[in-house]
């Protein structure tokens, strides 16, 4: 089997999890004390790399007494900049699993959402985790970011605006500029946080990053095939997994796109259907009708209008890639977790302790379901 070919299973497999999803009705739940405390961190892990390995063991050193859950990303392996991760979730999940965490739960589809979109639902997992500890790792080294991660650290919640940062007690601007992706993160987090109302002071365990580590090295150099001195930025376990993943044709996925499905969509699709899927704008639709039939789907990018996110064009093929509706995805968030996955655990007995923790927060008839 090709890459493409095992990354066309993935979706299409995918697809049909989610449309089973969307016939489920919300898990509701309680605000109960956990029976065993949980630190509860969501990472991509596109690859586990020293960096994600440094803020896990931080997180646990100072809480030795919690399961340390990770929240991998899962439904159609998109990141929130709309590309691909360079390995499905279920091998991201056996490394963190074998490199230090306790359990592995899936995460929200991102990449077919808007970056608003996916914040709500992670937050409604914290909410449904009742996580104890958010570890976060940030980058920043402005004075007045600390103020922010202050604030968020009294449980003030504090909210993303164009070019700026504000309180969102008081509407304070709290910070002028632009954030990197991993400190917006936190901050939108902490907006969707307060919009649920749930209390996370002293919750955050903030942990500067890591230094003379970079993802984009690491996935460039294994898009050339080149091992050599990852080792300074990859724990071995896994160079180990990539390799194996590699030989099996399963990876690196994060070059790979299903343009079958892609070009499919964009050649074949009425305008009322192109305008019903997710995130889709009447720009983007104007020069697809315009400008089709498209033989690559680089061709197709330069039709793609631009917007206030830079990864709007890598959402969008993403979008043309899965097919979601506008309508479904709202139906999704709102109905959001309707079942808690879990990828991989560490032994028996931890995975006792997490549903032990599920079922003591769990309210009415819609038991949380395991999977």
């Amino acid at each position: 089997m090709s890459i493409e070919s095992h990354a066309k299973k993935l979706l299409v497999e995918d697809r049909k999890q989610f449309y089973d999803d969307l016939t489920r009705s919300k898990i509701n739940v309680s605000s109960q004390k956990n029976i065993t405390p949980m630190i509860v961190d969501f990472t991509e892990y596109s690859p586990l790399h020293k960096g994600h390995l440094f803020c896990m063991q931080e997180a646990k050193r100072l809480h030795p007494e919690a399961l340390f859950v990770a929240l991998i990303p899962g439904l159609f392996e998109r990141n929130g900049r709309g590309l691909p991760y360079i390995l499905d979730r279920y091998s991201r999940a056996d490394l963190a699993i074998n490199l230090g965490a306790d359990i592995v739960v899936e995460g929200p589809p991102m990449g077919v959402m808007g970056s608003g979109q996916y914040s709500l639902c992670l937050s409604l997992l914290f909410k449904t985790l009742n996580a104890d500890y958010i570890p976060r790792g940030y980058i920043s080294q402005d004075a007045k970011f600390k103020i922010i991660l202050d604030y968020i650290n009294n449980g003030k919640g504090v909210a993303p605006k164009p070019y700026k940062i504000i309180s969102m007690e008081d509407k304070k601007v709290l910070l002028e500029g632009k954030l990197s992706n991993d400190d917006y993160v936190i901050v939108s987090l902490s907006k969707s946080l307060t919009k649920l109302n749930f209390n996370f002071k002293n919750k955050f365990i903030f942990i500067p990053r890591l230094e003379g580590v970079s993802g984009s090295n690491i996935r460039l150099k294994i898009s050339n095939n080149d091992f050599d001195n990852l080792d300074d930025m990859l724990p071995q376990y896994t160079i180990d997994v990539l390799k194996k993943q590699i030989e099996l044709n399963h990876a690196p996925l994060h070059d790979t796109r299903v343009n079958e499905f892609i070009l499919n969509r964009a050649n074949q699709y009425t305008k009322d259907e192109l305008l019903n899927l997710t995130l889709m704008d009447d720009k983007t639709v104007d020069n697809i009708l315009n400008n089709r039939p498209f033989d690559k789907t680089d061709d197709l990018l330069d039709n793609i209008s631009y917007g206030f996110s830079t990864h709007r064009k890598q959402r969008i093929l993403s979008v043309l890639e899965t097919g979601i509706l506008k309508d479904d995805i709202h139906k999704y968030i709102n109905n959001y977790p309707q079942k808690i996955r879990i990828l991989k655990y560490k032994n028996e007995e931890i995975l006792k302790k997490f549903k032990d923790n599920l079922n003591n927060n769990s309210i009415g008839d819609n038991k949380i379901i395991c999977q």
